[in-house]
Formats: structure tokens, sequence, C-alpha cells
């Protein structure tokens, strides 16, 4: 039975902004992009090379219902740059220095941009709260998927009014929507709120998979059905000797999933005959071979997804790639 889990974040409410206490443990980046940026979302790290966010292009911004045109984001207290992107990261600004500050920060159509940091939005920032994605697939007669989210049984709703938020499309034929923590319940409905399901309660804060069929019945997991799958595969790497301690991040291409959480990746593990090797799922089509905690690295490199590879790196602008161990 799963327990349900109300947990109302929104009470660890952050200062009023820009006032932002040295000390505190997130900042505020706000956004206002072109009319044609789709789903803006923001990539961000800081000097040392910690990203916020596992994978490009980040993590999706919120509109903040009470400035129009506006969208937000909480990240972690230590970033000092953003990129804002939209359309599935399509379109990007340059890098933005934030200097560890709440920003607002305004993208004209030649996507250049300007930040501030002074408030220029009206009235108190909304509240932080930890988010989860809730992915649907409806028929085809559901025409903008919205979902509505609350918390059962206060009572307390996500959005301001029904149908709720619009669900983003995605290429693989599901949508998706951020969801606080705090909700335990939602409903997936669509036409402007006229086709729905029931009620779906008793939710974990996890993300969560909901196949909804022509009827408005549906089925709910946590297991994303649309992950690739493929037996294992092992990465074998030769690299320059002033490579120390060679790591190998690797990742699906072009949807952006990881292997790994965090950059550099996971370490390659030294054999006895000159060759480092790493076993990880074969569904990769990208590697990078990088050393010196990910301070020097190969660009790019596209492979076939379910192979062995053979990496030979001869610099960092050079690498070549084989599917059969290289005679010596």
């Amino acid at each position: 039975m799963k327990i349900l889990v109300a947990i109302v974040l929104c009470l660890m409410m952050l200062p009023m902004l820009p006032a932002m206490a040295e000390d505190a443990e997130m900042i505020i980046v706000y956004a206002s992009v072109p009319a044609d940026w789709s789903w803006p979302c923001i990539w961000a790290w800081s000097s040392d090379g910690t990203n916020a966010f596992a994978s490009w292009p980040g993590d999706m911004m919120e509109p903040d219902a009470a400035n129009e045109g506006w969208y937000y984001i909480y990240l972690p207290a230590g970033m000092e740059s953003v990129i804002i992107n939209a359309n599935d990261g399509g379109v990007q600004t340059d890098e933005i220095k934030i200097d560890k500050k709440s920003a607002w920060v305004t993208v004209a159509d030649d996507k250049t941009a300007a930040v501030f940091f002074e408030a220029q939005t009206a009235g108190e920032a909304p509240a932080y709260t930890e988010r989860f994605t809730v992915h649907a697939q409806v028929d085809a007669s559901w025409k903008n998927p919205c979902i509505w989210a609350w918390a059962d049984p206060a009572g307390t709703n996500a959005f301001a009014a029904w149908p709720g938020r619009v669900m983003k499309p995605n290429e693989n034929g599901w949508y998706l929507a951020k969801v606080p923590v705090w909700c335990n319940s939602i409903i997936i409905n669509g036409n402007a709120g006229s086709v729905q399901t029931a009620d779906i309660k008793d939710l974990d804060p996890a993300n969560l998979w909901v196949s909804v069929h022509a009827d408005a019945t549906f089925e709910v997991t946590y297991e994303d059905p649309t992950a690739p799958k493929a037996d294992d595969i092992t990465v074998y790497a030769k690299v320059p000797e002033e490579w120390a301690s060679p790591s190998l991040w690797a990742w699906s291409h072009p949807d952006g999933t990881n292997a790994f959480v965090s950059w550099p990746g996971e370490a390659l593990i030294a054999g006895d005959d000159g060759w480092y090797a790493i076993t990880v799922p074969g569904w990769i089509n990208s590697v990078i071979i990088n050393a010196n905690e990910g301070s020097v690295q190969t660009t790019d490199l596209r492979v076939d997804a379910g192979k062995d590879l053979y990496v030979t790196v001869i610099s960092a602008q050079e690498a070549t790639v084989a599917y059969e161990k290289p005679a010596e």
C-alpha cells in the first residue's frame, strides 16, 4: 500500500527576492522569452564544473501566474552561470553570469539576454517546492492534454484553475508536466477539460507514467515504459600517459538520456593489457573519454548502440573508435 506523502514544502517559502540571505540554499531565476520560444528551460552550472541538472536542456521553468510572460525556477545557491533555452534546446542564449544571485533575465528575439539583480516582476516570488514529473499518453482525440493536481484529503490545489497545467508534448508521443511533491492526486484531461480520467489517487511523489485510453480508463506505472532496453556492453579505452584516472561519460543521442548521474561519469578500470574498461547499458550511442577529474576530454563520439567499443585516445582533439580490439 502506497504511503500518502503530502509534505507541504510551501511552508519553506523563501524570503521576498531579490534580498536573499547569503547563506540561503536556493536562489530564483526568472526569464522572459520571445513568443516563439516554447517550454523554456534553464541550464545552470558553477565555475568548479558542478551542473545543476543531469542533462541538457536542463529543467523546465514554471510560468508565474501573477506575472504574465515570466517563467521562474529555483536553483542551488552556488550556481554562477545559466543558459536559457527553449524548443527542446533548439534555441538558446549564450552564457549568462548570475554570480550566485537571484536574477531576472529578459531574452530578445535575437537571443541576446539582459540580466537584472533587482526584481522585474510584481509581488512575492512563488514558494519553493520540490517537483516530480508526470508523463501521460492519451488517445489522439484528446487535444492539448492538461493535468490537474492536488493534495488529498486536504484539497489544496497545485494550479489556480481547471483544467490545470498544459502538458508539454514530446517526440515519443508522451506529454509531461511538473507537479509539486505534496500532491498525491491527479486528473489527466483534454479538449479544454471536457474529457478526463477519474481521480488518480494515492500517488507517491515520484516520476510516473499514465497511459490513458479513449474511454478515459488508465494504467499508472513508476517504471519508464519508453526507456531504451539493451544488453550491457563494455567500453574499452587507451589514453595518453598524462591522462590520469580516466572516466567515461555516456548517453543516448538525441534524447539526452545519460548513463551516469553527474560529470565526469564513472571511472574506467585499468586492465593488464593496457586497456581501461567499464560495463555500461547497451543503449548508449555517444561517449566522451575524459581524465584529470574531467578537465581534459575527447569530443563527443557517436557510436553504434549495442556493440562493445574500443576507443583509442590520441589527444583531446583526436580519437578513434573500433568495434573489435585493434591489433597491437
